[in-house]
């Protein structure tokens, strides 16, 4: 399962006594708890025996929710959310975490912007509240929006620059057609130059209330430590008291319907189907020194349905496909490495991966080669493709990916940052932090005859997209 995001930049204030909760998980004995508060914010909480705390906060929105004359709009605001609030003036947060040592950043994907910080636990308390005020009280001030502007569409040049981005933004454009996760998470140029500072606080009035986010905490505190410093941070942020109710003092209200604060269409959840026969995408990049080829099947999300059998877990059926792209491509005697880069030549490179988002998924073989090679290499993917429909995987395949995947989970977890990044991700797609916790187990469960099914189900050999991009001449 692959994890998408674009980045960005910055920050800290006290605190006083937690809520009670509505929910409260998991069993005795876990670490991690979670809480979620009457007025929607979840925060979840683990003590973590490492020098270090992290706090993760996810804003459950990203650019697959703008509609278009507003796409970057996710993106642009995560630039201009360091830019001070009533209590921090511009600058302050940076100062004051930088005066504590502590690492801050951000990052916009296509279902979320996360922004997140890591210090010594000695300090979290204060640099907590700051951050909190910063991401829900972001002043938004005009005089910084057109210098921020312009650090945004630089950043948009800077990815046209770049050819592995260009390629991915055509799988993209195939595998999500019609989609809103086609659309770029930094958006056009073109609808960036026309934002307004006053749009701007509309869509963060918008998004960035706490029902609209789950807040982590990972590191060597109390875990009542840890969710205690996080309420106190909001409550100061929204108002006293009002983890129970409504933002206070607003007026006029978003839902009074005002036309200038009325809130912005969001676009409608994604839908889609896979491929029904071959279908071609060709192109040219002048940046490229040899062709690119990618075949792309559409796969489920996390939360979109892409079966019509009842009370199927999505997230269950891209567990085997996470296993086939290992099988097919990760190491030297991976399948298709094996057999076109390591012992024909065809490719210079090649690979397979599942991209899962919130609403859909892309399954897609990747590869770099010479122009005269791609139909030999498109009908070997073809064959590769078709033998996991006819016959199961070997049980030594399978044995080596289920001990890969529970390694690279304990290593790809050892910190504060990654452990908050993973149930924050998890939390927020899916509702439910333990799908990430459980994800080695669930590997572990797959059979031979799950991955057969799965291949049979979602990668259909004579119905996908291609994507064809060719050197300029």
């Amino acid at each position: 399962m692959t994890f998408s995001c674009s980045d960005s930049q910055t920050q800290s204030q006290r605190a006083g006594s937690p809520l009670p909760s509505l929910t409260v998980s998991p069993a005795s004995g876990d670490r991690r708890t979670r809480r979620q508060f009457p007025n929607g914010l979840t925060v979840v909480a683990e003590f973590m025996p490492v020098d270090a705390v992290n706090l993760s906060l996810w804003v459950n929105v990203g650019s697959a929710a703008e509609v278009a004359p507003i796409n970057g709009m996710a993106h642009f605001l995560e630039h201009m959310v360091f830019k001070g609030t009533d209590r921090l003036a511009l600058g302050e947060f940076e100062r004051r975490t930088e005066a504590f040592g502590a690492v801050t950043n951000a990052a916009t994907s296509q279902d979320y912007t996360q922004f997140y910080l890591t210090c010594a636990p000695r300090d979290f308390k204060e640099l907590a509240a700051l951050q909190i005020d910063v991401v829900l009280n972001a002043s938004l001030p005009d005089q910084e929006f057109d210098r921020e502007r312009r650090v945004v569409l630089e950043e948009i040049r800077r990815s046209e620059d770049s050819p592995r981005r260009r390629i991915f933004r055509q799988i993209s454009n195939a595998g999500f057609e019609g989609s809103p996760y086609s659309r770029p998470i930094l958006g056009p140029p073109e609808v960036i130059e026309k934002m307004t500072p006053e749009e701007m606080r509309r869509f963060h009035r918008q998004h960035y209330r706490p029902e609209n986010v789950t807040a982590v905490a990972v590191g060597n505190l109390p875990t009542e430590e840890l969710i205690s410093a996080v309420v106190d941070g909001f409550e100061q942020a929204w108002g006293e008291g009002k983890l129970s109710g409504d933002r206070p003092n607003e007026s006029p209200s978003l839902d009074q319907g005002t036309d200038h604060l009325a809130p912005f269409a969001v676009e409608p959840t994604p839908t889609w189907e896979p491929f029904k026969t071959i279908e071609r995408w060709d192109g040219e990049d002048k940046g490229l020194q040899q062709t690119r080829l990618a075949l792309v099947w559409r796969v489920p999300g996390i939360n979109a349905p892409g079966s019509d059998e009842p009370g199927i877990d999505t997230l269950d059926q891209s567990y085997p496909l996470d296993v086939l792209a290992t099988i097919l491509s990760r190491g030297r005697t991976s399948r298709l490495v094996r057999e076109l880069r390591e012992e024909k030549g065809l490719v210079t490179y090649i690979s397979a991966s599942n991209l899962t988002y919130a609403h859909q998924g892309l399954f897609y073989v990747s590869a770099q080669l010479p122009a005269e090679n791609v139909e030999l290499v498109e009908a070997k993917v073809r064959e590769h493709i078709a033998h996991l429909w006819k016959e199961p995987v070997t049980e030594s395949e399978l044995a080596r990916v289920k001990t890969r995947v529970a390694n690279s989970f304990i290593f790809g977890n050892e910190t504060p940052s990654n452990r908050a990044g993973l149930y924050g991700y998890y939390e927020t797609l899916a509702g439910d932090m333990h799908q990430g916790i459980h994800y080695p187990a669930a590997i572990r469960r797959l059979t031979l005859e799950d991955l057969q099914q799965s291949a049979r189900q979602w990668l259909n050999p004579d119905a996908y997209g291609v994507v064809t991009i060719h050197p300029t001449a």
